[in-house]
């Protein structure tokens, strides 16, 4: 049977997490977005909460807590009702760490998850889109050859986290073009390998705090030991699964801050003597934000729930990402429509998170939990 009561250890997490996002995230956001970066400042705050390490190990260094991807849903969630351009920075080191945490070898383990240990923010990333309109992450056209002892890598990346300052790079390539997602794996690429290319970071709709850059992979050479899980691989289905579970959550965050301002400002919104509120097609309107709000949420609850109890939870996170895809620029949309002229002027938040939801319908890879 399912069961959605958080554990003793999850309450705190999301305790911690709303008076994180209460008090740094949401205040942040929108210098973030008109400055286009995020303070060094306030990644070294978050890193200070110990969530990334939380789960690693204690022998790599972690604290050694068990590691669920419930718990990361509940915080991406959270994170995201701050702001989904932060959350996405900086839950950025597992991208990198997580997949290695569930999939690679001991030796990668040793060598890697130490290094998300320590007392500053890790700048690490995953490499999944790739920049053309018929992008499909089931179909990767980067591909992985093995030459002798070593694999080189072409294909172009796209909306690539903080590519310009990571030192570690999961990047996910094709051996085979025809095999689908049975014929794709991930590699680790470390900072300056030779063949690898970082240009500048790319303009989006949204986002716009975080930056996003597209990555060159011209015959780029790694050793063997780089591909992620060894000889044996890894299952590139889970960690597609877990980046769009991730997202889902995000999207659930977006739309609750959206519905909880529209409310507010509608209960405030006073025309012809009365709150607009109490107007039947406002009303509904909210009504129906907060149902599908809540749909989201445990569509994500679903498929996070599975891939804790080691089932294939794919059929789930791929119908989650698809209705969060239509139904967050649909409430986002609705939030505009709440605020009327006031939701297309800066000054309230809901068009940046209109912006920011949009990409949820077509991104991937820009965050795992």
């Amino acid at each position: 049977m399912i069961n959605f009561n958080p554990t003793e250890e999850q309450r705190q997490v999301i305790e911690m997490v709303n008076r994180f996002t209460a008090d740094i995230i949401r205040p942040n956001a929108r210098d973030c977005e008109e400055n286009r970066e995020i303070p060094d400042d306030l990644l070294a705050k978050f890193w200070e909460l110990g969530l990334v390490a939380n789960c690693i190990p204690e022998e790599f260094g972690g604290y050694g807590y068990e590691r669920s991807a419930m718990t990361g849903v509940l915080m991406a969630e959270k994170m995201a009702y701050g702001d989904m351009a932060l959350a996405l920075a900086m839950l950025s080191p597992t991208l990198f760490a997580y997949p290695v945490l569930e999939m690679g070898t001991e030796d990668q383990k040793k060598k890697y998850l130490t290094q998300f240990c320590g007392e500053g923010f890790k700048f690490a990333s995953l490499a999944l889109m790739e920049p053309r309109i018929t992008f499909d992450p089931t179909q990767i056209k980067t591909s992985a050859k093995r030459e002798s002892n070593e694999y080189i890598l072409k294909g172009e990346k796209s909306m690539v986290p903080y590519a310009d300052k990571a030192d570690l790079f999961l990047v996910i390539a094709s051996t085979d073009q025809g095999a689908g997602v049975a014929g794709t794996q991930a590699y680790i690429i470390e900072k300056g390998a030779e063949g690898l290319t970082i240009s500048e970071p790319e303009k989006y709709m949204g986002l716009n705090a975080l930056p996003l850059h597209k990555v060159t992979l011209s015959n780029c050479r790694i050793p063997l030991e780089n591909r992620l899980g060894g000889s044996a691989g890894c299952n590139y289905q889970h960690i597609l699964n877990l980046s769009r579970i991730a997202m889902v959550a995000m999207a659930a965050g977006i739309c609750d801050a959206t519905k909880d301002y529209a409310v507010n400002y509608a209960k405030e919104r006073v025309q012809f003597g009365e709150p607009i509120a109490s107007r039947q097609a406002i009303a509904f309107m909210l009504a129906d934000m907060a149902i599908e709000t809540d749909a989201m949420r445990f569509l994500a609850w679903k498929a996070a729930w599975l891939a804790d109890k080691n089932e294939d939870c794919t059929r789930e996170a791929y119908l989650a990402k698809l209705y969060a895809g239509e139904y967050t620029s649909e409430i986002t949309n609705n939030g505009i429509q709440v605020l009327g002229g006031h939701g297309y002027i800066r000054e309230h938040p809901i068009e940046l998170w209109f912006r920011n939801g949009r990409g949820i319908e077509t991104i991937d890879g820009l965050a795992i939990v």
